[in-house]
């Protein structure tokens, strides 16, 4: 994957806030297997800078994704074999245990940073689990969402049974996954599939990412992490993981720098994130 040119997604990263856009618009952002490969080195890239505080996700043009490009993909049977091979559980790599279509979504779900997805036009199949892998998710109210692979007879692979289920009830799960059925934004928004719905939801990503660069980078990103490998977890092995964050935060430069800041009445003066 390396430092190959992006041709598929764009990367920008100014400040502390990265943002990453699917970039076909005239296929509706349909994911090729090369726009898979770029978005595994995107998350690697925002891994890499310590910086970044945040991430808004997005698809350019009206939609977000309407799910892989079948006949793009299809055209390179050898590849698609490949891309079914998982990184094996025991490789110290991240995404290890995912498979490159798995990596492409999973990628974000193991950020040290929140990603926020901003969903318009479609969030279809493969766009939809991409986007169910951010930590917020703000769509408009026209957006159509589905779990689209039912209507070519398949399940989503891409993640997406293990995200579902963080969202919804297993009754509403199913009945996504087995029928297609297509939801709005404002009905994705009812059965929690979505964090919130609105007019614009880049400015509401805007909004919550600026408010996010506002917090400790290594609070925050304990909390990502904490609430991703406990949320099915026993009581006790929840509360262990606590303290043992808790205690990595107390010792940490920005847990003191927020002390200090909040007793004098002034905002916090951040250092790079020191939290994977």
């Amino acid at each position: 994957m390396g430092t190959a040119e992006r041709t598929s997604i764009t990367f920008r990263a100014d400040s502390a806030i990265a943002e990453v856009a699917l970039a076909r618009p005239d296929k509706l952002n349909g994911l090729t297997l090369d726009m898979l490969s770029e978005l595994v080195d995107a998350a690697a890239e925002v891994r890499k800078n310590r910086d970044i505080r945040a991430v808004i996700l997005s698809g350019e043009g009206t939609s977000f994704c309407a799910g892989l490009d079948f006949p793009s993909a299809t055209k390179q049977p050898q590849r698609i074999a490949r891309y079914f091979v998982p990184v094996p559980s025991f490789v110290p790599l991240p995404g290890r245990g995912t498979n490159m279509f798995q990596r492409a979504c999973w990628a974000w779900r193991e950020l040290p940073v929140p990603v926020i997805a901003v969903i318009n036009g479609h969030c279809f199949g493969g766009g939809l689990q991409l986007a169910l892998a951010a930590d917020f998710r703000y769509v408009s109210p026209d957006a159509e969402l589905s779990v689209l692979e039912a209507k070519w007879g398949m399940i989503p692979d891409m993640t997406g049974t293990a995200t579902l289920r963080e969202l919804v009830g297993i009754d509403i799960a199913k009945l996504l996954t087995m029928t297609g059925k297509m939801v709005s934004g404002t009905e994705a928004a009812e059965i929690g599939l979505v964090t919130g719905v609105a007019d614009s939801p880049d400015v509401a990503a805007r909004e919550l990412a600026e408010a996010l660069c506002k917090q400790s980078p290594d609070a925050v990103a304990g909390a990502k992490k904490l609430f991703n490998t406990t949320w099915s977890e026993s009581p006790n092995r929840t509360f262990a993981a606590e303290r043992r964050t808790q205690l990595r935060l107390l010792a940490g430069s920005n847990t003191k720098i927020a002390r200090k800041a909040r007793m004098r009445g002034a905002e916090p003066e951040y250092k790079p994130r020191s939290v994977d």
